[in-house]
């Protein structure tokens, strides 16, 4: 008997917690926007600002100075010798006269 009143204790929390309330939602009145009025007028202009002034221009600048003159260039080499001349010695090759037999 002791588990039997447990036990009911215990179904019976369980289906009072199951059971929800439903919520209620009041109405917000909510504000609807009429038409759109008239436009307004347009403005002035504003003025214009001023214009800046000018800038002077530079001077000219000055000629260079002219440059120096280069340096004389090396005298060449002589050229190679060529060789003497021969002279025109000729040489003779006269036979022995061969032996009277």
């Amino acid at each position: 008997m002791k588990y039997a009143v447990i036990f009911s204790v215990a179904v019976a929390a369980m289906t009072l917690a199951a059971c929800q309330k439903e919520t209620v939602v009041a109405p917000v009145p909510v504000a609807v926007p009429g038409p759109a009025g008239a436009t307004g007028a347009t403005g002035a202009t504003g003025t214009t600002g001023d214009t800046g002034s000018t800038g002077s221009t530079g001077s000219t600048g000055s000629t260079g100075a002219m440059g120096s003159t280069g340096n004389t260039g090396n005298t060449g080499d002589t050229g190679a010798t060529g060789q003497r001349g021969k002279t025109g010695d000729t040489v003779v090759v006269v036979p022995v006269p061969a032996p009277a037999r």
